[in-house]
């Protein structure tokens, strides 16, 4: 149960905002209580309709005990009551503090781990499972940079997700996944365990990170393009090292000028994502609980081929249709993990 005094506040804090907002302040003032009171008003909403319930209920209580509404009460007051769950639990989401980051775009970044060969395949496997996910939704999918191996697995892939929701429907995607199956090469029929990492990382917009020109090094390389698909090499590969960090971007797309754009945009996800969990990590030490959604080394799913069985480790999901996931059928472990993660939020609420 939310406390009382704590839906007053916030119902208070909406009100005055709507009375500042009315007196015609300058541009960035209002602006900045404009965001605010938009990001309040369907919270305040919700938490109206909880209150006129709870006081339809009490009125209801109050006929009880005068003979010639007794009647209308008993029949009003089941329905009231049934509904109240329902209306509580929704105004209790609406209170849940919002990523800021969850209507974003994405970047993901796929990089194959322990198993050579035949985790590069994986990865490939991957990309193609996140790509089929993304049509489903609606989204554009933009490979930006990739390097294939071989035997046309993936060395290394950097994509660019846009859409609705993108960032609040995968970012629990980040960490490592691994796979038992028996590889192509395996004459033996014998099952391998690979892995391969993934990052989703939002993407960044200019307020969020300021880069000074001195903090990075942009040199430009020889390169034969991405995947090794062109033929002719040319020098219009870009490398960009933020030096205070030492994180490199690297893009070699026939372009130089796109080139830099996409490193730029690559590089400013990575230091936006790295800044989201430092804050993360601060934030987390005052939690009992949270699903995993940054720790990269963090093994969160294990893709069991022979048994076409799909463990999500996080939360104890297995799902046994492998086969629908591979093609892109994520949205049971996308909400799965999505109601986990606002459980241990609920909790905190009412801690």
């Amino acid at each position: 149960m939310v406390p009382m005094e704590k839906l007053n506040a916030i119902t208070e804090r909406f009100q005055y905002l709507e009375a500042r907002m009315a007196e015609g302040l300058s541009g960035d003032e209002i602006a900045a209580l404009g965001r605010e009171y938009a990001e309040l008003k369907p919270v305040v909403d919700e938490i109206a309709l909880y209150q006129r319930l709870l006081d339809d209920i009490a009125e209801a209580e109050a006929m009880m005990d005068d003979p010639d509404m007794r009647e209308l009460a008993e029949e009003e007051l089941p329905d009231l009551r049934l509904r109240l769950p329902e209306i509580e639990q929704s105004m209790r989401l609406a209170l849940l503090p919002k990523d800021a980051a969850d209507a974003r775009p994405a970047m993901i970044e796929i990089r194959p781990g322990t198993g050579g060969d035949e985790a590069a395949l994986f990865a490939g496997d991957l990309l193609r499972m996140y790509q089929r996910y993304a049509e489903a939704r609606g989204w554009s999918f933009d490979i930006v940079e990739q390097n294939l191996s071989e035997l046309g697995g993936v060395k290394d892939v950097t994509a660019h997700v846009k859409g609705e929701g993108v960032f609040a429907r995968l970012k629990y995607e980040s960490g490592v996944h691994r796979v038992q199956r028996v590889p192509e090469t395996e004459s033996g029929g014998r099952i391998h365990t690979s892995a391969a990492t993934v990052a989703v990382l939002p993407e960044a917009e200019d307020v969020d990170i300021q880069i000074a020109p001195g903090d990075l090094r942009i040199d430009t390389m020889r390169a034969s393009g991405s995947g090794g698909q062109h033929v002719n090499t040319t020098d219009s590969a870009v490398r960009i090292t933020h030096l205070p960090t030492g994180i490199m971007v690297v893009s070699s797309e026939k372009s130089q000028h796109r080139n830099r754009e996409i490193a730029m945009q690559v590089l400013k996800a990575r230091l936006y994502d790295l800044e989201r969990q430092r804050v993360d990590s601060e934030r987390a030490a005052d939690r009992k609980s949270q699903v995993g959604s940054g720790d990269r080394s963090e093994r969160i799913r294990t893709y069991n081929f022979p048994q076409g069985r799909m463990t999500d480790h996080r939360i104890n999901l297995t799902l046994y249709k492998l086969d629908q996931v591979m093609n892109g059928d994520l949205d049971e472990i996308v909400d799965a993990l999505t109601a986990e993660a606002q459980a241990a939020q609920l909790a905190d609420l009412d801690a």
